[in-house]
């Protein structure tokens, strides 16, 4: 029963990923039909992202009211019903509306799983569980492609994605008792088991020590996950003089270098601790700026790419895994759903915050900018260190 639910965990993974993507490979068809300009991508994208941000604050209460099965299942049913209404969307306004329940549908069930996995799971399961949502997120491009081949429309990618996550939504309904089997998280010590836990305010969750410091070490590490994504094209393209095309393949590199290293991380992890992996995830991340930074060419620059997604690839699933050891289990939920939300308010605020200054300074920062959000990171993650050993 534990190796089964923990591939329906890995199975809710994959599904968690596959709508990530599925936005920006379908809007250079979707914004003509709307006859809307391209830029309007980023009002869908932060309305999603301020339904996550609601609902990653809201998963504590959620989830001690319902457990974590529950909250899971009726998560993704609900993205489920977003996507099919996305999937029957012929304006703007009205795919504004589907956006809603898109974001907090997916917010609930990100920090409730990667709760229930710190809890239970060793530190290689997270690992690899945040591999499959890069399977997820790289397969829904291809499924969205498959649509539009022969003909068809963007709505159909929606569609085939929205019925994927009925299909799963049926799985974990009927999974909910081997949830139930595990709902006491006894293996991360005794704190977690109060008979009645309340939920905590966020005011109480910011008292906290250490948590103001993991907030802004997560919101770090999501905006330099997030703005090396989406810029890494542009910069490669208007910095280095590299096509357009190439420039896209190469830009790719970074995320094969997440999918990679999180597999890879998932082995190192039988080795060395959470703290360790971090750690050494941020010098893998430093060695990838500098190289961006050196005047040495292309090769330089792709070797870039390729290594800060290598070391983004262990700091996040290891961040989650180790919020229990670091605050305890009774609180767990709670610091992980404001980690969700900093960490998706930084993938909102700072791309668009770097695109201002590529239009108005010079591309040419973009790894003096990442370079200067590692730092912050680095820095929150130490003094995190220092607060939970006192």
């Amino acid at each position: 029963m534990f190796h089964l639910l923990l591939a329906i965990i890995y199975l809710a993974f994959i599904s968690l990923g596959l709508p990530d993507s599925l936005l920006g490979s379908a809007w250079p068809t979707m914004y003509t039909e709307f006859n809307v300009p391209v830029s309007y991508a980023g009002i869908i994208s932060m309305i999603i992202c301020l339904g996550t941000i609601v609902s990653s604050l809201m998963s504590d209460r959620l989830t001690l009211r319902l457990g974590t099965g529950k909250v899971t299942a009726i998560s993704v049913a609900t993205t489920a019903v977003a996507l099919f209404g996305f999937s029957f969307s012929h304006s703007f306004g009205v795919l504004c509306l589907w956006a809603i329940p898109y974001g907090l549908g997916a917010g609930s069930v990100d920090a409730s799983l990667n709760n229930y996995v710190a809890l239970h799971y060793a530190s290689r399961h997270m690992s690899w569980l945040h591999c499959m949502w890069g399977v997820g997120a790289a397969a829904g491009p291809y499924i969205m492609s498959y649509a539009l081949t022969g003909g068809g429309v963007w709505n159909d990618g929606y569609r085939y994605i929205g019925i994927i996550q009925l299909v799963l939504t049926a799985i974990l309904f009927c999974s909910l008792p081997l949830w139930k089997s595990r709902n006491t998280p006894a293996d991360k010590g005794t704190e977690a088991e109060t008979s009645d836990p309340q939920p905590l305010s966020l005011k109480e969750i910011i008292g906290i020590p250490g948590a103001k410091e993991i907030m802004v070490a997560f919101f770090c590490y999501c905006a330099l996950e997030t703005t090396t994504g989406m810029w890494a094209s542009s910069y490669l393209v208007l910095h280095h003089g590299i096509s357009a095309d190439t420039a896209a393949a190469f830009a790719s590199l970074f995320y094969i270098g997440i999918t990679i290293g999180r597999a890879a991380s998932g082995f190192l992890t039988m080795k060395f601790s959470d703290t360790q992996m971090i750690h050494l995830g941020q010098g893998i991340i430093l060695a990838g700026v500098i190289a961006l930074l050196l005047p040495f060419g292309d090769t330089f620059a792709l070797a870039g790419l390729i290594l800060i997604g290598l070391g983004c690839a262990p700091i996040y699933p290891c961040i989650i895994h180790s919020t229990p050891d670091h605050f305890g289990a009774d609180k767990s939920q709670a610091l992980i759903g404001v980690q969700m939300a900093s960490a998706y308010t930084g993938s909102c605020l700072m791309p668009p915050l770097f695109g201002l200054i590529a239009n108005h300074v010079n591309v040419g920062f973009y790894p003096v900018f990442l370079g200067l959000i590692l730092i912050l990171m680095i820095l929150m993650y130490q003094k995190l260190l220092h607060v939970k050993a006192a």
